[in-house]
This record gives C-alpha cells, structure tokens and sequence, in this order.
C-alpha cells in the first residue's frame, strides 16, 4: 500500500488539484493507495465515486497540518505501507517513518533564499526523501540552485486526461457569443501578477490597430482582477476582452477550443514562479498553440516555433511581436496541429509510466 498525503485536492477545483486527482486516481490501477486529504464542503459525494480510500482532515489550517501528521503516523504504526506520496515538502515535514517517501516540487514553494530558515526547512525535508519529482526541467534547476541533491530529482511533468468530447450547445453559445469577433486571444487562470495579464492587455491596444475585431478572452479570478479590469477601461478596450468566472468545465473548454492562440507570458513575480504550466497543455489538446514566457516551465509545456513560442514575459515588445507573429498569415493554425500531436506525451497513462518505474 502506498499513502498519498496532500493539502490540495478536488472537489476544489485548481491545477495541483488535478495533478493529485489524476495521480491518485492512476496509481489505484496498480497499488492499492489512501489519500490522507484536506477536509473541502461537498467532498462526500466526490469521495464517494473515488475507487480507493480517502480520509479527510478538517479543523483550522494552522493545527490540520499537526492532525494530519498525527493520523498518518497513527496509521503507518498499525499498516503494512510500502512508501508515501506527498504534494508538498510541508506535507511530510511532521511523518516520523523511515518508509521511502517521495516528494513533488512545482517551483515557488522551494525558491527561498538559500540559507533562510524557509530554505533550511526543505532541504531537511527533500534530502530525506527516495526522490524529489520535479514537474519541469526548470524546477529541478531551481532545486539543485537551492540545495537539494541532484541525484534525488527526476523530472516528471504532469498528466492530463485525454479531452472529452464538447457538447454541441455549448459549442453554439460560445460561437454567438464571440460571433465576428476574430482573432481571438484565451487566458485560462488566475488573476495574479505571475501571470502577466496586463501586458497581454497592453499588447492588445496595438494588435487592435491591425486587427479590429480581435477580442482577448480572460477566464478565472483573483487578487488582480479590479486592477486588470480598471486597465482595460483606461485603454479603451472594453469592446477588446471579455471575462468570464464561476463558468462550467465545458463553457470554459469550448471557450478555449473556439479560440486561436492562449497566451500566458508569465513572469517571476517575488518567489513566485509558474513551474510548468499545465494550461499550455490543456489548451494543445485542443489544437491550440501557446505563447509563454522564459521565466518558468513552460519550455517543458510549449516546443518553441513549433507548437507556440516562448518570449521574454517582462518584455512588452517581445509579447506583442510573438502574438503578432503567431497571428500572420494565421501561422497559429501550423502550431496548433503540431501542439494536438505533441501534447500526447503529456496524457496519463504514458505519464504514469515513470511513476510506476521509481515506485517500483
């Protein structure tokens, strides 16, 4: 049996959700697995459907880390485990077992400056561990920067599932919604600084210049969303990009399928740092090329000048020659094709693969 400890999990809905979900849901193919998980309202009809077992664990956030711990050392006492999974380096900080544990890293949670207490703090946890599973060749950069043995990180970057089909309505709302709007520009994800949306914006009152009716479509919440909205009042874009949030799955799938290019330059933003960037792929299997930015994973999850480009995200020039040049002569049809074929790689049951290999 194989223990999974994480502190993000649906029915939240968010990428390292996903991640874990499809983590957890793949290895229970082929061991047997419980997932020690933060207690979220409506988790029970969830849990419910789910083929292995899930413990919850509520209370506040401060003591649920101390109970959760408690719980898994309980329960590693009495059972025979094999090894555990963890999301995060905090998740195996308090378990007291000489089991092989396994540790992901994304990318902010370990960019403290070396030699911090932060620091000092994860290099205690990962270079305890069997192995650190980085999500992209950028974050195993990072770590070995920060500390942490090289010879422990393996890069594995995270699944996806194979696209379900669109429903026809849905498809139909979508195209009466954008109508002649053309080219049309996606974002899929929070509104923080990291993922550089205004700059998008900025680029756009240019763009509009040689294409008219071109729209940018934003999807998500944040912390930055008045900020962005009141910027796109003060470049007179209102008729230039649409918002969307509390949308549907499909809504926001058939809003990516119905765009030409999903653009994300993301930038480091203090110690945060876009890891790997798993909408880049969700958009490809789509047929949806990408633009990302240098700083980050998204090298991992774009193939530059084939299935999208990578540009300089704190460059606004740079942002706005990329999404022009993918834009010409409709070039975002070439990458889109090469980034359906491309993004195979990224499905779970190849994934899967390389966990089963260090697992085993």
């Amino acid at each position: 049996m194989y223990l999974i400890i994480t502190r993000s999990f649906p029915p939240e809905l968010g990428g390292m959700q996903s991640l874990m979900w499809g983590l957890s849901r793949e290895l229970s193919k082929n061991f047997m697995i419980k997932v020690f998980a933060d207690y979220t309202e409506d988790h029970k009809k969830f849990d419910e459907q789910a083929s292995f077992s899930i413990e919850r664990v509520g209370g506040i956030k401060l003591l649920r880390k101390y109970r959760k711990a408690q719980l898994v050392n309980e329960f590693i006492k009495y059972n025979k485990i094999e090894g555990i999974v963890a999301d995060h380096w905090k998740s195996l900080e308090l378990i007291k077992s000489s089991k092989k544990k396994f540790c992901l890293i994304h990318s902010k949670e370990i960019n403290h400056p070396k030699g911090s207490s932060l620091n000092k703090r994860v290099l205690n946890v990962l270079n305890n561990v069997e192995k650190v599973i980085a999500n992209s060749q950028f974050t195993k950069n990072l770590a070995i920067k920060s500390g942490i043995d090289e010879y422990k990180i393996i890069v594995i970057n995270p699944g996806v599932d194979p696209v379900e089909k669109l429903d026809k309505k849905t498809i139909t709302k979508v195209e009466s919604l954008l109508k002649v709007k053309t080219p049309r520009l996606i974002t899929v994800s929070r509104f923080d600084k990291r993922k550089n949306h205004e700059k998008v914006i900025m680029a756009l009152r240019n763009l509009k210049q040689i294409y008219p009716d071109i729209v940018y479509i934003c999807v998500g919440y944040g912390e930055e969303e008045e900020n962005i909205k009141n910027l796109v009042k003060e470049l007179d874009l209102e008729g230039q990009v649409m918002f969307f949030k509390d949308i549907s799955n499909d809504l926001k799938n058939a809003l990516i399928a119905k765009s030409n290019v999903f653009v994300m330059p993301s930038i480091i933003h203090k110690t945060s740092v876009e890891g790997f960037g798993i909408a880049y792929v969700e958009a490809a299997q789509y047929g949806i090329p990408s633009l990302g930015g240098k700083d980050g994973g998204a090298a991992d999850a774009i193939d530059h000048e084939k299935t999208g480009l990578i540009c300089d995200g704190n460059n606004l020039d740079d942002i706005y020659s990329s999404i022009n040049t993918m834009l010409e002569n409709k070039k975002y049809l070439d990458y889109g094709k090469n980034a359906k074929e491309f993004v195979y790689k990224f499905q779970w049951s190849k994934i899967i693969e390389k966990y089963k290999k260090i697992l085993n």
